[in-house]
């Protein structure tokens, strides 16, 4: 396991803990479901910059547009599930866990990708 995805995973748990503290279990497995989801789609994204670190900048700036395309695709998913099943992703909850996990990861990487 990355240690992106360790952080990610440790990260998912506490915003799963505080929405279910805030707002109910429901609540909580909305946010862990899209914590997971933020961790997944950063650790794509890193996979997708690794090959092109230290290469022309136009190779690199275009592997990394494609994660943060990843990353829009990931608030997309927020606005429809919470849009299409209220009751199931809750929309604080669901937002708090992507936002709350994909913001410190994304800080990560700077440190990582240097």
């Amino acid at each position: 396991m990355t240690p992106t995805a360790l952080v990610g995973t440790a990260l998912t748990a506490l915003f799963a803990a505080l929405s279910s503290r805030l707002w109910g279990p429901q609540a909580a497995v909305a946010a862990g479901v899209f914590g997971l989801l933020a961790t997944g789609i950063q650790v794509a994204a890193l996979a997708l910059l690794k090959p092109v670190q230290g290469a022309p900048f136009s190779k690199f700036i275009a592997r990394w547009g494609a994660g943060m395309g990843l990353r829009a695709l990931g608030i997309v998913a927020i606005a429809l599930a919470a849009g299409f099943d209220r009751s199931h992703f809750p929309p604080l909850a669901t937002a708090l866990g992507f936002l709350g996990v994909l913001l410190p990861l994304l800080f990560y990487e700077v440190r990582l990708i240097r």
